[in-house]
């Protein structure tokens, strides 16, 4: 089992940034493809970013042009930079590994956006 640990979540006004940062364990991170998730309120859970081991990444039609998936392979980590933060970004944003077809997640990290 992965474990996969997220931070960076926190308050931040409309039109501001935040990073969020994962790591996940394993040896054989780089062969995870890893995802940014979030939960709204009373929604379901949906996929943000992704990005393969290799590094292509892919988003949703909500996080074109405003956030960036990124990875560095020799720490284990997995970033998300959201820029131009709007209300509606509020939930708790999960990370995700995924390898040979088996699912882990992190516990969630809140982001709140608020004035």
């Amino acid at each position: 089992q992965v474990q996969v640990v997220e931070s960076g979540g926190g308050l931040v006004q409309p039109g501001g940034s935040l990073r969020l940062s994962c790591t996940a364990s394993g040896s054989i991170f780089s062969y995870y493809n890893m995802g940014w998730y979030r939960q709204a309120p009373g929604k379901q859970r949906e996929l943000v970013a992704g990005i393969t081991g290799g590094g292509l990444a892919s988003y949703s039609d909500s996080a074109k042009g405003r956030f960036n998936i990124s990875r560095d392979n020799a720490k284990n980590m997995v970033y998300l930079q959201m820029n131009n933060l709007k209300p509606e970004d509020t939930a708790v944003y999960f990370c995700h590994a995924r390898w040979l077809g088996v699912d882990d997640w992190g516990k969630g990290t809140l982001v709140t956006v608020s004035s």
